[in-house]
């Protein structure tokens, strides 16, 4: 019988280990987030230990000596899973026949340029690759924008792309969503996987609004909502949300640079979900088409809710009661979007 068993599962693994290799798409590959994202990647952290794959790495012309240099350490890691690593400046290239793309890089905002000039640049940058999308990846293809403004960015690179579902774009907000989930852990002295259910509405700017009026808090094996677990209502309303809020802002000055372990950890949670699903129960927040949302938030935009994911398909968790408190700032992360979205549009049709 153990013989039997032994043998089914030496086939077993041989069947997954001859499973077609899966192209995955990382640009902005030679920057700080990329370099903390690709070994999680390369190993199977995302989508699978038994999963091959082929990793694609986008950058500048400038940047490619770089890039050289993150392959060889690819390389030199001996990841079982990872067949090849393609380097390349050409979108041709890159967008060739992919299933996933994570689109890292874009224009970062430089000493005093204008917000509206930021947008222009990354409209340019995001139209060529939904364009590239739309022409040469697979129609199937999974796509998550993280370079800011990530919402905006997002919603150029679909509308470039028409050939490609709007649901196969999403956004990264699940980096707010896991500073929303610490921030409560410690709050209440349990470890962040205790802590369910919190969201991000709208913008990955400064706007969002991290809500945990719907989350919950597992203290010693008994579920609590989380306004009761943290009984402090006025830093819920209060210092918790700008400490979300302007995290980001924090660590820059801290480290003098831009977060780029826990964005790659988000970027890797946000995959991950897409890939396998969320769990029973539970959502998570991310950036998707507000088309058809049942809390009044303007259609054509790009806008964090709560999702629940199965058969790489997110729907937005529609119904949750909405008190005044959150329904005002809900609305103006909201027209920040419709604002971002009208000056990229005008840039887009010029």
């Amino acid at each position: 019988m153990l013989t039997l068993l032994t043998s089914m599962y030496l086939v077993m693994r041989t069947v997954s280990s001859r499973a077609e290799p899966i192209r995955v798409l990382v640009t902005g590959a030679a920057g700080q987030i990329a370099y903390s994202l690709l070994y999680s990647i390369a190993k199977g952290d995302v989508f699978g230990k038994d999963q091959p794959i082929i990793l694609i790495l986008l950058d500048i012309p400038p940047m490619l000596p770089v890039l050289d240099g993150v392959v060889m350490e690819l390389q030199d890691c001996a990841l079982p899973i990872l067949k090849e690593v393609i380097p390349t400046d050409k979108v041709e290239v890159a967008f060739k026949d992919i299933d996933a793309a994570i689109l890292v890089g874009s224009m970062p905002r430089k000493e005093g340029m204008e917000r509206k000039d930021l947008l222009k640049a990354n409209v340019a940058i995001f139209k060529t690759q939904g364009g590239a999308l739309d022409k040469y990846a697979k129609k199937t293809v999974k796509v998550l924008v993280v370079g800011n403004p990530a919402n905006t960015n997002c919603l150029i690179a679909s509308k470039s792309a028409p050939s490609i579902p709007k649901e196969n774009f999403s956004c990264l907000t699940r980096l707010d969503h896991n500073r929303a989930c610490s921030q409560v852990a410690m709050r209440c002295g349990v470890s962040s996987d205790q802590v369910k259910n919190v969201i991000i509405w709208g913008n990955h700017s400064s706007t969002q609004y991290p809500d945990v009026h719907h989350a919950k808090v597992n203290l010693q094996g008994a579920e609590t909502e989380a306004y009761q677990a943290i009984k402090d209502d006025a830093w819920l309303r209060g210092d918790f949300i700008s400490t979300v809020q302007q995290r980001g802002a924090a660590v820059i000055k801290a480290r003098k640079l831009s977060s780029a372990m826990s964005a790659a950890k988000a970027i890797c949670d946000h995959m991950r979900d897409i890939w396998f699903g969320t769990k029973e129960g539970e959502f998570v927040s991310m950036g998707v088409y507000a088309s058809g949302n049942s809390y009044n938030i303007p259609e054509d935009l790009i806008y964090s809710f709560p999702v629940q994911i199965k058969n790489k398909t997110w729907k937005v968790v529609d119904g949750l009661p909405i008190n005044d408190f959150s329904r005002a700032k809900m609305d103006a992360t909201a027209a920040e979007l419709v604002e971002e979205r009208d000056t990229a549009l005008d840039f887009l049709s010029q």
